[in-house]
């Protein structure tokens, strides 16, 4: 198999651009992340922010009493543009109930570890938690695999937290460009 690059779209559902918890940062900034992944010429991994319908009672519900991507609705479906994308590279879905998925950072790392890729590529919602969670389980878990953060192509939950979350990403040595 010949090595390739990954580019993982995390959480790019409905209820994070315009729904429940949608922003208009999320709004403007999807054309630039379909953009990118439409011309990515590699593999294409995606997250999804998975909830069951008792939400409000879990940790996560307790500290942030909006429901959001409850498995079945349209709030938990990836944007129409990634679903389609996904659906036209065969992209890896990774559901996770809460920030990170530790079960894409081990597959990443044995990817790396296999010579199937070079780098991955970060994109998605929101900066500030799940782009963050995500690029440092991975970067943990394979310390030599490139990390890179687009910045561009994410959008966190205020600009001002998008802001500080790629500084603390650059920090752990997580490329952003």
């Amino acid at each position: 198999m010949q090595m390739q690059d990954c580019l993982a779209i995390i959480d790019v559902q409905n209820d994070f651009v315009d729904g429940a918890l949608g922003t208009k940062e999320a709004q403007a900034m999807l054309p630039s992340l379909v953009k990118r992944a439409s011309s990515f010429q590699g593999k294409v991994v995606c997250t999804m922010d998975t909830h069951g319908k008792d939400y409000l009672e879990t940790p996560e519900g307790r500290s942030l009493p909006v429901p959001h991507c409850i498995r079945g609705t349209k709030g938990w479906e990836l944007a129409p543009a990634i679903a389609e994308i996904a659906k036209r590279t065969g992209a890896a879905i990774y559901e996770k109930p809460v920030f990170g998925s530790l079960r894409l950072a081990q597959d990443l790392a044995s990817s790396f570890k296999r010579g199937e890729i070079g780098s991955v590529e970060l994109c998605g919602l929101c900066t500030d938690i799940c782009v963050i969670s995500n690029a440092v389980l991975i970067r943990t878990l394979c310390p030599e695999l490139p990390v890179i953060v687009n910045s561009r192509c994410c959008a966190g939950v205020t600009p001002k937290k998008h802001e500080a979350a790629l500084e603390v990403m650059a920090s752990l040595q997580i490329s952003i460009i």
